[in-house]
């Protein structure tokens, strides 16, 4: 394994995350202090409670894998879709790296500032409402799976997209509404049939429910399940990539 070559790429990428480090930080902050101004104050009145857990602290979870999903998915696909928009993707491709330790330095670091933004929404919520996680360790882990799944599917959108405009199709016009109807911000038990029904063909809802459990130690769907959820897509996203660097598609042409 060239970990030397892997923390090259990990360590370009990270200093151009430092280089937006307050912007970058600064923005979840805002946008987390918003939410629960809007969602907080002004449902929150109205709904006090989700299955016996206050509305200001059930909506965390969610948060954190709304701005989770969306930093993993940006974070990965511009760092490799800028060496393949400025031509040095061939220099990559010539270095004596092997596809998993070009994916681990790419994917690695673009984890890093993905949880980096997710843990800052964490600890900006403490400042708006108490929020006990009943399983910390596990929460951590979760968290590190999810982060490291999109940032693989952020790295196949990278290389499929042929412009800057198409690296922002999957994340505005997919990933955020499904986040939005996958129980971010509400219990799908709240939902009539057949639409609960529906929603549990929404991958999201697995996912942000799993996440939530780690919290509270109750969710709309049981754990188990939603981390073989979990794990299936990241299984499905590590074998896109195989495929991708076996053919070369979009790497070579």
């Amino acid at each position: 394994m060239n970990w030397r070559g892997i923390w090259a790429i990990y360590k370009f990428e990270m200093h151009r995350f430092a280089r937006t480090l307050w912007t970058g930080l600064a923005v979840p902050v805002i946008t987390t202090s918003l939410y629960f101004i809007v969602f907080g104050s002004a449902i929150g009145s109205r709904m006090s409670e989700i299955n016996g857990i206050d509305y200001g602290a059930f909506i965390v979870p969610g948060l954190m894998m709304l701005s989770l999903f969306t930093e993993s998915i940006f974070n990965a696909s511009f760092g490799i879709h800028m060496p393949r928009f400025t031509g040095t993707i061939y220099e990559i491709l010539s270095a004596p790296l092997s596809a998993i330790e070009t994916v681990l330095g790419y994917v690695g670091a673009a984890a890093s500032k993905a949880m980096s933004v997710a843990l800052v929404i964490f600890v900006t919520a403490h400042l708006f409402v108490d929020v006990h996680v009943e399983h910390p360790l596990l929460m951590l882990l979760y968290l590190v799976l999810v982060a490291a799944t999109f940032c693989l599917f952020g790295f196949i959108v990278g290389i499929w997209a042929k412009g800057f405009e198409q690296l922002q199709v999957i994340p505005l016009l997919i990933i955020t509404p499904l986040t939005f109807l996958g129980g971010a911000f509400y219990s799908i038990d709240m939902l009539k049939e057949p639409w609960r029904s529906i929603t549990l063909f929404n991958p999201v809802v697995y996912l942000i429910n799993g996440f939530r459990w780690t919290f509270f130690g109750t969710a709309d769907v049981a754990f188990g399940t939603a981390l073989a959820a979990t794990f299936a897509f990241f299984l499905a996203c590590l074998g896109v990539i195989w495929w991708i660097f076996r053919t070369g598609y979009r790497l070579k042409s």
